[in-house]
């Protein structure tokens, strides 16, 4: 009978993912389904964040991220799923992000960018949703984001460097970079502004709209995450001058945000 429920409660909970495609539904359905049978009692929730959380997902280029909320975890039950996920890696369901409760409360100022995109963007397929009374202080995000954003800065001229500056190497670069800048921008809006914009689209917008003027080049931000959703395809002469685009408007950015007047705002 608690099996049957639980599976009215997945059930339930993908008639939300109506926009997903049915196939990927079919698939989160399987693993919810599975899911009981891999960690017994052990498993609480399973709960969906990412782009399929907040209708970006894209078929055969976006990837299925799981939070699986667990009572304890043992090397024993993280071997068992082991076992099991080169399946799931053939349906783009990335490895889970596995926590349990207790890790969740104490843990989120520790991760605060992270904690605060899946409280802001999830789905509980199934259980309790841990995120309904977590209580992430919203300016513990401003250093970290600041950090993710330098970060990303360095990361990208590194990997510039390891492919060869190619434009194949820099057509692989850009949607990569724009994907993991992202969740700081947003995080960093909320800190700052009082913003959590809910599409990455309103995020690149609010950002122009609060600091275009302090900006260099964002356009080919947003022109970045147009090449991530397969909405442009430039040529291999047009791949490079958008990647010093970029890589400008990474630098005007990771050093804007040092300035006291982006606290708050224009």
């Amino acid at each position: 009978m608690k099996r049957e429920a639980s599976n009215v409660r997945g059930d339930r909970a993908l008639e939300q993912l109506k926009d997903l495609p049915e196939e990927t539904r079919r698939t989160l359905k399987a693993f919810v389904d599975e899911a009981p049978g891999l960690f017994g009692t052990f498993l609480e929730s399973v709960i969906l964040y990412g782009s399929a959380a907040r209708g970006e997902f894209l078929p055969g280029r976006s990837n299925l991220n799981l939070l699986v909320l667990m009572k304890e975890l043992t090397l024993d039950l993280l071997r068992c799923y082991a076992r099991v996920h080169r399946r799931w890696a053939r349906e783009n369901v990335v490895v889970p992000l596995f926590l349990t409760g207790k890790e969740i409360r104490t843990w989120h100022g520790s991760f605060p960018v992270e904690f605060q995109d899946i409280q802001a963007h999830h789905v509980v397929l199934v259980g309790p949703d841990p995120f309904v009374d977590l209580q992430v202080d919203p300016r513990a995000g401003s250093l970290p984001a600041m950090q993710g954003i330098r970060g990303n800065v360095l990361r990208f001229r590194q990997r510039v460097v390891e492919g060869g500056a190619t434009p194949e190497a820099l057509g692989v670069l850009l949607p990569l970079s724009v994907t993991s800048l992202v969740p700081h921008l947003r995080s960093l809006l909320q800190t700052r502004a009082g913003l959590v914009p809910r599409s990455t689209d309103e995020v690149l917008q609010v950002c122009e709209d609060t600091w275009g003027t302090d900006l260099q080049e964002w356009s080919a931000v947003k022109e970045a995450w147009r090449l991530k959703r397969g909405m442009i395809s430039p040529g291999p002469l047009e791949i490079p001058r958008l990647c010093e685009r970029y890589l400008l408007a990474l630098q005007s950015l990771a050093e804007h945000i040092h300035n006291p007047r982006a606290e708050g705002g224009r």
